[in-house]
């Protein structure tokens, strides 16, 4: 399948199951874990079916012909041997009189039954359900697209339910977050690119940074997911716990999931074993406690200042995640924008952690990027194998004005705007060759977008083509393609934009003076120089043409608008990267970056809040009118003195 195609599937899947529930009583949070029940259930017989011609093809025939397949065939094959009673299509067939709600919550029971690693993970509550609603649940994953779906499409429609929950509120209904934005968790990837080893989130909510770099992986190295790392994971809530290991199932990824509580244990026992760390822990938790020998003994926390004094656990995350790498291992994870400037106890921890020479990068980022809270953050990096000549170094990013809008209350980062971040944080480590990799990746993308708009474009040219002999017209017709790969730079590639904006010249020349000749025969009628009778006569033809050339061209233009503002926004950001750095070399941005010594740190007390360091820079809007707003401004101003002078004399002139 192809991208639009995953996420035109996607919408329509999620869009049919949130109609369902808005017909019914449940909340988005009771009705989350049922629906990603069904999604690993029909995604489980999906890789089932897909396995099924492996492994029976893999089976020698023997002198009574070939054995029946077993569980451990199929587990070698990377699927579940799923019972009878547990395949999709026995539910989705099951008679109506079939009480369906316990025929579900028998399957996940089977399932769970002949898998160990499953024990305790799915759901089986579906008899809280009404049961119109599961069947039609049932229904919506059980078309014939779903069916053919294959186990990455999966995984990202898995990705794409959980996200969809979250911004709908579940998380917030069930008192903590579960799901970190996909651009903070791709960024937090890009950075430290975990492409090996040992792999730790101790607060791994429902998984999504594994995820991620499952994705990364497979796109940077040809190797297995399974082969290049081990992954590791604690969560404290027992259904994000859930969450997380049919995450983890669904996309294929081994790993071993633990609930506990991470300020009390650590169970997976991993300081100074970890290649990566990557979390998204919760903010500011409080009511830690601290006289407990645990944490008055525990390795991971600093001697003598490990403890903060702070009624919240900040500090403590920080440390783990510090304590957890080894001696070449990178860190990567969100926290709250107060702690790079945290004070008392908080500080101490902060100037130690600084001396190390671990900070890497401080990240800020601005608000709403969070689907159930609307505060800006901090992204922090630590690299215990920096370079010697970055050691005394930490990079300060202001990412606060770099963000794209995705509605009124969500904000995130564009693609370009994640290849431009992740540049900077390779030039600043050296790779003199990241502006020219950028660059070519920004090329590819916008190319890539061109085609599918050329795609579209190729229609239109045929249709005008055929319209330009109804209309006995050749100057309707246009070019048959638009031969788009040859630009270099983004100034080139806004070329071909024009092109493909405004593709018909001549056509809108023709539509423009069609409804200026009915405007002009409806002047007529109003002056009562033309009866109406005459004049619909007349309009009648007019219209007829101009409906069979406007029809065309508002179906291209519906068909590739997200298109064009998302090759747009990716010239915007290409250009961006190279009035930054046109010699392909790092240096400062104001406003945006800076390579901070140990020295300004510790005359700035120790912060590391970017904002401090890379200063700001005043942005112009060169295609807004300043000049015209001021005038409407003070039009407007004018205006309300006026009214307000008047209401002031009618009141002086009242009589008492």
């Amino acid at each position: 399948m192809t991208n639009e195609q995953i996420k035109k599937l996607e919408k329509e899947l999620w869009d049919a199951a949130d109609q369902l529930r808005a017909n019914s009583k449940l909340t988005a949070a009771e009705y989350k874990d049922p629906v990603l029940g069904l999604i690993l259930l029909r995604y489980a017989q999906n890789r089932y079916e897909e396995a099924k011609v492996i492994v029976e093809a893999n089976i020698p025939k023997g002198p009574r012909g070939k054995r029946a397949a077993t569980k451990e065939d199929y587990i070698g094959a990377g699927a579940i041997k799923l019972p009878e009673h547990s395949k999709f299509d026995f539910l989705a067939n099951l008679p109506e009189a079939e009480d369906i709600s316990e025929a579900v919550n028998e399957a996940m029971r089977l399932i769970e039954a002949e898998y160990k690693g499953l024990e305790g993970i799915l759901p089986k509550n579906y008899q809280e359900m009404d049961s119109g609603l599961l069947r039609g649940l049932i229904r919506v994953f059980n078309k014939d697209g779903v069916k053919k779906v294959t186990g990455d499409v999966f995984g990202r429609i898995y990705e794409y339910f959980l996200m969809k929950f979250s911004m709908s509120g579940a998380g917030a209904q069930e008192g903590g977050e579960f799901f970190t934005p996909p651009s903070l968790v791709k960024l937090i990837v890009n950075f430290i690119e975990p492409d090996h080893g040992i792999i730790h989130d101790p607060a791994c909510g429902s998984g999504g940074m594994f995820v991620q770099t499952g994705y990364f992986i497979r796109s940077h190295t040809n190797k297995l997911v399974n082969e290049a790392i081990t992954v590791y994971g604690n969560e404290l809530k027992t259904n994000n716990t859930r969450l997380a290991k049919m995450n983890l199932a669904i996309h294929g990824i081994e790993g071993k999931i633990i609930e506990s509580n991470t300020f009390y244990s650590d169970p997976h026992k991993l300081v100074g074993k970890c290649d990566f760390v990557m979390a998204n822990p919760p903010f500011n938790v409080n009511k830690i406690d601290k006289k407990k020998d645990y944490v008055k003994k525990d390795k991971r926390l600093f001697k003598d200042v490990g403890i903060p004094k702070a009624d919240n656990g900040n500090y403590m995350w920080i440390q783990y995640f510090n304590a957890y790498l080894n001696e070449k291992g990178r860190a990567g994870f969100v926290m709250a924008s107060s702690a790079t400037d945290a004070g008392n106890s908080e500080k101490l921890i902060r100037e130690k952690l600084i001396e190390t020479g671990n900070v890497d990068v401080i990240v800020s980022v601005g608000n709403n990027f969070f689907y159930t809270r609307s505060l800006p953050c901090h992204l922090w990096f630590l690299d215990k194998g920096k370079p010697t000549k970055n050691k005394d170094k930490i990079l300060m990013i202001d990412a606060r004005n770099t963000f794209r809008v995705v509605n009124s209350t969500i904000n995130d980062f564009s693609e370009g705007q994640l290849l431009n971040l992740t540049t900077i944080v390779q030039l600043y480590r050296g790779n003199t060759q990241a502006v020219d990799v950028a660059n070519t990746e920004h090329q590819n993308a916008i190319n890539e977008l061109f085609n599918k708009v050329n795609a579209h474009y190729k229609t239109l040219a045929k249709e005008l083509m055929d319209l330009s002999g109804e209309l006995k017209n050749k100057e309707l017709a246009i070019l048959g393609s638009i031969e788009h790969s040859n630009f270099s730079n983004p100034e080139k590639a806004e070329i071909f934009l024009n092109c493909f904006e405004k593709p018909a010249h001549k056509v809108l020349d023709k539509i423009s003076a069609l409804e200026k000749e009915i405007e002009e025969i409806s002047e007529l009628v109003e002056k009562k120089k033309l009866d109406k009778k005459t004049a619909s006569a007349k309009m009648k033809p007019l219209k007829e043409k101009l409906n069979k050339l406007n029809r065309p061209l508002k179906e291209y233009q519906t068909n590739i608008d997200e298109y064009l503002k998302e090759i747009k926004h990716r010239i915007d950001d290409w250009k961006k990267l190279l009035e930054y750095f046109p010699d392909n070399k790092y240096q400062d941005i104001e406003g945006l970056c800076k390579i901070t010594g140990l020295d300004e740190i510790k005359e700035n007390d120790y912060s590391l809040t970017p904002g401090r360091y890379v200063g700001y820079s005043i942005k112009i809007d060169e295609n807004f009118n300043y000049k015209k707003r001021m005038a409407e401004i003070h039009h407007e101003l004018s205006e309300i003195n006026k009214e307000a002078n008047d209401l002031m004399n009618q009141i002086q002139n009242v009589e008492l």
